[in-house]
C-alpha cells in the first residue's frame, strides 16, 4: 500500500485555513463538522511541530573556525 504524501506546512496550513472558513460559513452537517474538527486538529498539530523545528533552527548559531563546525544556542537576553 502507498505511504500517504506528508503536506509541507504550507499546504497543511492552506487546507486548515479552508476548512475553517467552511465551517464558518455554516453549511455543513454535523458529520462534516466533526469530520473537518478532527482533521483541522491534526493539521494544526501538524503546522505546530513544523513551527517548532523552524524555530529550534533558528535558535542555533553555527560558526565555523579551523574548518570545524560549531553549533551554540542563541542566547537572547530578555527571554
Amino acid at each position: 500500500m502507498p505511504r500517504k504524501k506528508e503536506l509541507s506546512f504550507e499546504e497543511s496550513l492552506e487546507k486548515l485555513e479552508t476548512i475553517v472558513k467552511t465551517m464558518e460559513s455554516g453549511d455543513s452537517s454535523l458529520k462534516e463538522l466533526m469530520e473537518n474538527y478532527t482533521e483541522g486538529i491534526k493539521l494544526g498539530e501538524t503546522c505546530l511541530k513544523e513551527l517548532a523545528k523552524a524555530e529550534a533552527a533558528l535558535d542555533t548559531v553555527v560558526s565555523v573556525e579551523d574548518g570545524r563546525v560549531t553549533e551554540t544556542p542563541l542566547d537572547i537576553k530578555g527571554e
